[in-house]
């Protein structure tokens, strides 16, 4: 009995220290844009002048070697959520009806089983809660995939491709006759993915996304717990629909006043945390995309190719992580253009920074010093990519095949062929662009880097992509 007494008195100081310290542990908002190029936030270059991004970089830093683990969306979050490559749970490309995803080898969904942040966070005292597009199950005919509250998360609100509270898009353009403007709704069968979905101007539903995640900062608060978010907008996804005063004429000119009015809608949840002394003091937020721009939409320049594209302007993403209480003041507006890492690596580091550890081994690796200017170390291992099985090339965009397998080490991209034909090598320092193939004079580094590729390839379920998949 006295050895059992004493169990429970140390449980109960336990449970009492980490009551205490959940209060220190930080915040964290992230932030996953659809469909964005490297280059369009004016802080990394592009023409739209994103302010309210912008200043978030001018007081934090900002990362130019920073990676997506895909370059289309669904295997982007599936990587990002889980800190494990998104091929390990057969998510190759984006998800779509049962016959599409069935065709291409992959799951309908993401298996609840998958380790996720949000459960672990939710786990160790964190108020968890996901606002905004989902695209990792519940979708088209997909009508069965378990709810977004099933992989950690305490309240949800997404789009027409998740489970559960969503919002659903009304439409509104001019009217080229000058009379009153062209209305209309899409995706009104996604009604049925879920109840409690609400329609609204597909120019606004960011604002609600925003709207949603301030009510949940201010429950958690009152309840005196640290909250664990993510912010994922529809915007910038194509088809564009920006409110009719920022209506521009081509496509580019409609994805550029998306941008613009995306940027003014996150304005009300970047001020909510600075301007709250307990939560600038304490709230960790990153913004990043989970792919490249579309073609004739946004740029990424200096890069070549585009969503979809196993090229940089595919799967390198801008970076921003903002941190007042955490990060060195003097390190406000620098950039870190040396650390090389990936969206696996994110997640892991999140963990960290939470003081909390995964509960099964992951793929990321920690580098949450790098993340708060403490280090500009790199993940060590390589960053490893496949071609989503539906897109080989031509027709998307570009004339040219889209290489089946990538690598990134060191300075090294190497990209091949599943049959081993058409080896890229690319010293990206040096050319960022990728116009200078390498390999034929560097035989012995195109050696070591398709030996580890092909051995990474072949520790993951195979999808359409490989020309011996049947179903």
């Amino acid at each position: 009995m006295r050895i059992f007494s004493i169990l429970v008195t140390l449980l109960c100081v336990s449970a009492s220290l980490s009551k205490v310290h959940a209060a220190d542990r930080p915040n964290i908002i992230v932030v996953f844009i659809d469909d964005m190029g490297y280059s369009d936030f004016s802080c990394f270059g592009g023409t739209v002048e994103t302010q309210h991004v912008d200043r978030l970089a001018a007081e934090g830093i900002r990362f130019t070697n920073f990676y997506v683990n895909s370059p289309i969306c669904s295997p982007s979050r599936v990587a990002l959520t889980t800190g494990q490559y998104p091929h390990r749970w057969r998510i190759t490309s984006y998800l779509n009806n049962r016959r599409g995803n069935t065709k291409r080898g992959m799951a309908q969904w993401l298996d609840p089983k998958a380790p996720t942040l949000a459960r672990q966070l939710k786990a160790h005292g964190y108020s968890t809660g996901h606002f905004g597009k989902w695209h990792m199950g519940g979708q088209r005919d997909v009508d069965d995939a378990p709810p977004i509250t099933d992989y950690g998360f305490d309240t949800s609100l997404t789009n027409f491709e998740g489970m559960g509270p969503k919002l659903l898009p009304l439409t509104k353009k001019p009217n080229p006759d000058g009379g009153e403007p062209i209305v209309g709704r899409i995706w009104d069968k996604a009604e049925r993915l879920g109840d409690g979905f609400q329609w609204r101007q597909r120019s606004e539903i960011t604002t609600g996304f925003v709207d949603a995640a301030l009510t949940f900062i201010d429950r958690s608060a009152g309840e005196e717990k640290p909250f664990f978010i993510n912010l994922w907008p529809d915007d910038v996804h194509g088809p564009f629909w920006p409110p009719l005063d920022k209506w521009g004429g081509d496509k580019r000119a409609l994805y550029q006043s998306v941008l613009d009015s995306m940027d003014e809608q996150f304005a009300r949840l970047f001020d909510r945390v600075r301007n709250d002394p307990k939560l600038r003091g304490n709230t960790l937020i990153t913004v990043c995309s989970d792919n490249g721009h579309e073609p004739g939409a946004g740029t990424s320049d200096p890069f070549r190719g585009a969503k979809t594209w196993m090229y940089e302007g595919g799967i390198r993403s801008p970076l921003i992580v903002w941190a007042p209480g955490l990060i060195d003041a003097k390190l406000a507006g620098t950039t870190n253009e040396k650390s090389v890492f990936s969206a696996l690596d994110l997640n892991r580091s999140l963990y960290a920074l939470a003081g909390t550890a995964p509960a099964e081994k992951l793929d990321g690796e920690d580098l949450s010093t790098t993340l708060l200017g403490q280090s500009k170390d790199s993940r060590k291992a390589p960053i490893f990519w496949r071609r989503p099985p539906d897109r080989p090339g031509y027709n998307h965009g570009y004339k040219e095949d889209n290489p089946d397998l990538a690598v990134r080490e060191g300075n090294w991209k190497y990209l091949v062929n599943h049959d081993g034909s058409d080896p890229q090598l690319y010293d990206l320092p040096n050319d960022p662009g990728e116009t200078s193939n390498l390999a034929k004079v560097n035989p012995d580094v195109v050696a070591q880097l398709d030996k580890a590729l092909r051995a990474w390839n072949a520790t993951m379920p195979v999808d359409g992509s490989h020309p011996d998949y049947s179903k």
